[in-house]
């Protein structure tokens, strides 16, 4: 992690913070497993999970979006930890029942019935990656995530994803999702987008572009009701109201923190919502994107 440093400013004298890594896995792990969600986003719930093919996965969990996550921690420069994580990610795929018994489990019913399949994604975590791991991950049509730590002393972690890549479609599922009445009468956001008229989709792309341009972290991902745009969280997620020429964005800023306006902005932190963030941002003409867009950044910037 040669391209990040760390300094102390104190009493006029700038002293440099030498970062370390942990060469033994499991305190890596159980590190991130205590702090899972506020660390990367995700609920956890299970470590060490044994797969039916004697696999052993290292954390098992659930990410904001509602989506399944494995998360491998790379314990030499020489493991292929992104081979393995992909084999569980398979391995998972064709097991969905008993991800969903999990989640019913240690979350409830109703998590686990809307747990989405569209977009499950394996984060890979080390002290450092090395070119290869790089290209390897960007010729790979799957949504995974590379990240370095790196810890200073007892009370800092430096987290830098370094990659990450995305499918825009949803996966594939072969065979059917068994979903709670409330979940399936409504169409999914690609089967929205496929009914929208040009002016519509020209507005869509145009969010889509905007959101992406943000940064070179910036990761999309086509979810069952929403689309999602997050560094290592979510920062912003994308509905379309079609009949109401509507689009809406829900960021994650505190509406305290806003000047509403009637139409444009409110507060949703008490009404349920797909997707995160409690602020929701209507865009019912191309002229409101770029009135959107300090909001925009602010999400981005605080994700």
């Amino acid at each position: 992690m040669s391209d990040i440093k760390l300094f102390k400013l104190a009493n006029n004298t700038v002293q440099e913070l030498s970062g370390t890594t942990d060469t033994i896995e499991k305190s890596v792990q159980v590190l991130f497993e205590r702090h899972l969600e506020a660390l990367l986003g995700v609920r956890f719930l299970a470590t060490e999970f044994v797969t039916t093919n004697g696999g052993r996965m290292d954390t098992l969990g659930l990410d904001e979006n509602g989506c399944p996550v494995i998360i491998e921690y790379k314990r030499a420069m020489n493991e292929n930890v992104i081979n393995q994580g992909l084999f569980y990610l398979d391995w998972l795929m064709d097991h969905r029942k008993d991800f969903q018994w999990l989640v019913m489990e240690k979350l409830g019913k109703a998590v686990a019935d809307s747990v989405d399949w569209s977009a499950p994604c394996l984060i890979c975590v080390a002290g450092d990656f090395n070119r290869y791991d790089d290209h390897a991950v960007r010729q790979i049509q799957r949504n995974i995530r590379l990240i370095k730590y790196r810890r200073f002393g007892e009370d800092l972690l430096l987290l830098d994803q370094v990659t990450s890549t995305s499918v825009k479609k949803p996966v594939a599922l072969p065979g059917t999702v068994e979903l709670s009445p409330s979940v399936t009468r409504y169409k999914t956001i690609s089967a929205v987008i496929e009914d929208l008229d040009a002016a519509m989709i020209d507005r869509l792309e145009a969010v889509r572009a905007t959101l992406s341009a943000l940064g070179d972290d910036v990761q999309e991902a086509m979810l069952r009701f929403y689309i999602a745009f997050k560094r290592i969280k979510n920062f912003a997620c994308v509905e379309v109201r079609p009949r109401e020429g509507r689009i809406l964005i829900f960021l994650k800023i505190d509406p305290v923190t806003v000047q509403l306006e009637p139409g444009f902005s409110r507060d949703v932190s008490k009404i349920g919502h797909y997707g995160t963030g409690d602020l929701e941002v209507t865009l019912s003409r191309s002229e409101d994107l770029e009135k959107a867009l300090p909001l925009i950044q602010r999400s981005y910037d605080g994700a």
